[in-house]
């Protein structure tokens, strides 16, 4: 009897495998969003709203420049997926060092873009004068150890992509860890502020990138890097290219979409970006079981269309939405009517509580929407089709959301109409896309050479 290879999902029971694959990547997430979440806690209750208000203020802006890099991450993790499941060794090494060498590439413009241009984001934001120094200066350490956070992402990726998400799970524990004791040390014993979370993250970070460089490269399997192997093939990049660009101007796009929603929150002042911020924590940990499941189905459908088990596939997908409905709803409810203590966690103040609760139970019991947009979404970019998922999120996403603030707010000055603008887009997106997955025709893209 043949022994499977570690990291296959091309068999065996279904919702087993994908469990078993996803769990991992939840915690995995779950520990990634600490770095920002803990750095809120700290700063909220150690300095102050402002301070606060200063971290969310600059996370859009983050997520924006970032994005593009983590949609071609995507790419190369689709082609490494496919490549591994049907056993094409030599093309999946090609394809690991080619995305190493331009990660290390893209990281060094991000350095310099982002320490160089932070100050004219955030004006350009309309980001308030009154938290303007603190941003800047969260920023530009940020961007300072951008190049290890990036390294970490493509390296977890590739491992992912492998079927292994169980070591990228202990790096980040580790590097969570460490990170909440620096934050500790540097804010409250050393009175260090946004710059002491900003260095805490930065350390963290580059623990977590130089372990899983350890694990590429001293681990015995197919996938092993080989330093003096990192160049850019040229064939190999403009697959990755052709396969993550579609995904990188989505996760820019819509990135930038949400710095735009961040311009219309700036105008309700500092408790409001408080508040809003620290829902916004809250609403990245309850959709962790809806981007652990999109990575799991993009994995799950790279390997098994790389193995031709079409049938495979369709059940996977099913599978996928049903378990992440049932657990959506499961940490939803406890969410939505906790909503206040969970805003207290990160300040005290009235205003920051009413604002970020208000939030939070406007959007929560969409959740199971944002699970089937987000899987199928996954489904699709696992074949190695792109375009129709980056289509339809940024139509959505950027154009939909803008436009619906844009006449809203002429009519209903709140920042309830920002609130609304999110499961409003949900909905949209998971409808077309259902629609799409039913026509079927999606399975006629590989958008995989050799």
């Amino acid at each position: 009897m043949a022994t499977k290879q570690r990291g296959l999902m091309t068999s065996g029971v279904i919702w087993k495998e994908l469990l078993l694959f996803s769990i991992p990547l939840l915690l995995g997430n779950l520990f990634q969003l600490l770095y920002n979440t803990v750095d809120s806690i700290v700063v909220g209750n150690f300095v102050g709203h402002q301070a606060l208000a200063a971290v969310g203020a600059s996370t859009p802006l983050i997520n924006m420049l970032i994005g593009f890099f983590m949609g071609v991450a995507a790419g190369a993790g689709v082609l490494v997926s496919r490549f591994f499941g049907a056993r094409k060794l030599e093309e999946m090494h090609t394809a690991i060092h080619t995305f190493v060498a331009f990660t290390l590439c893209f990281g060094v413009l991000m350095m310099i873009a982002g320490i160089t241009l932070t100050p004219l984001f955030l004006k350009w934001m309309g980001t308030p004068a009154d938290i303007m120094e603190m941003a800047v200066l969260y920023l530009r350490i940020y961007f300072l150890g951008i190049i290890p956070t990036m390294l970490y992402n493509s390296g977890a990726g590739i491992l992912q992509a492998v079927g292994d998400s169980r070591r990228p799970l202990y790096f980040l524990t580790i590097a969570s860890v460490l990170n909440i004791i620096l934050d500790l040390v540097f804010v409250i014993n050393m009175k260090m502020g946004v710059a002491g979370v900003a260095w805490a993250t930065l350390i963290a970070q580059s623990v977590s990138c130089i372990l899983v460089a350890f694990t590429l490269l001293h681990t015995k399997e197919s996938y092993r890097l080989l330093p003096n192997k990192i160049r850019i093939d040229k064939p190999m990049l403009i697959q990755i290219v052709r396969v993550g660009i579609p995904s990188g101007l989505q996760q820019m796009i819509v990135s930038f979409s949400n710095v735009l929603v961040m311009s219309y929150v700036n105008r309700f002042g500092s408790a409001a970006i408080a508040g809003f911020s620290s829902a916004n924590k809250f609403d990245n940990f309850l959709g962790l079981p809806v981007n652990s499941f999109m990575l799991a189905i993009t994995t799950f459908v790279g390997q098994n269309m790389g193995a031709n088990q079409i049938e495979r596939v369709k059940k996977g997908i099913r599978t996928c939405i049903f378990i992440g409905i049932g657990i959506v709803i499961a940490i939803g409810i406890p969410a939505y009517l906790f909503s206040d203590l969970c805003i207290r966690m990160f300040s005290q103040e009235a205003d920051v509580i009413y604002y970020g609760s208000w939030m939070m139970r406007t959007l929560v019991p969409f959740y199971s929407i944002l699970n089937i947009a987000q899987v199928l979404t996954g489904a699709v970019r696992g074949t190695g089709n792109t375009t129709v998922p980056m289509l339809v999120n940024v139509f959505y996403y950027c154009i939909i959301r803008q436009v619906f603030l844009a006449l809203a707010m002429l009519f209903v000055n709140s920042i309830v109409v920002v609130f609304w603008s999110y499961p409003l887009t949900w909905s949209l997106s998971a409808v077309t896309l259902f629609l799409y997955y039913k026509r079927g025709s999606w399975l006629k893209h590989s958008g995989v050479q050799g």
